[in-house]
Formats: structure tokens, C-alpha cells, sequence
């Protein structure tokens, strides 16, 4: 039925809470019920309580990627006549 069992060593559970209840105003109790609804991982509690969400990366349309693209590749032509020009420049003089 797709339920997820996760072993945590004792230790392991003990300095999750720690760092937990020193980054948050969690108790202990609180704690280990905020462990368990994130699979143990002490990164998203914290992440939950300071209101930290992950950033959405919209897609960008076709003609934005064309016109990223194209800027991109006129900006490297361009650097590469500006550094053969100075080269011409320094061999001629």
C-alpha cells in the first residue's frame, strides 16, 4: 500500500533533535513529529519553520531560448574578433 518504513539509529534520532531544537523553538516532541513528517530530514524542518521555499524555475518560451541563444553566440563572436584584432595589433607593432 506504498508505506515507507524508515530506520534511524537512536544516536543518529538524538542529534537530529538537537539540531532541531537549537535552530527552531521546537520542543522535543514537536521535534521528532516534524522529523517524521519529513522523512528525518533535519534540513527541510528547518527549512519549514524559517518559511524557506524552493524557488520555481519557469520555462523560458521558444522564441526566449532563440533569442538567448542568439545573443550568447554574437556576444563569443564578438570577444573572438576583439582578442584577434589586438593580436593583429601587437604583431604589427
Amino acid at each position: 500500500m506504498g508505506d515507507n518504513i524508515i530506520f534511524v539509529e537512536t544516536d543518529k534520532m538524538d542529534e537530529l533533535l538537537e539540531i532541531v531544537m537549537r535552530q527552531t523553538d521546537y520542543s522535543k516532541e514537536k521535534a521528532q513529529l516534524e522529523l517524521c513528517k519529513h522523512n528525518y530530514n533535519h534540513i527541510l524542518v528547518i527549512k519549514e519553520y524559517l518559511g524557506i521555499t524552493d524557488k520555481k524555475v519557469q520555462p523560458k518560451s521558444t522564441n526566449q531560448e532563440i533569442y538567448t541563444q542568439l545573443r550568447y553566440k554574437l556576444n563569443s563572436a564578438l570577444d573572438e574578433y576583439n582578442s584577434r584584432n589586438e593580436n593583429d595589433k601587437k604583431i604589427k607593432n
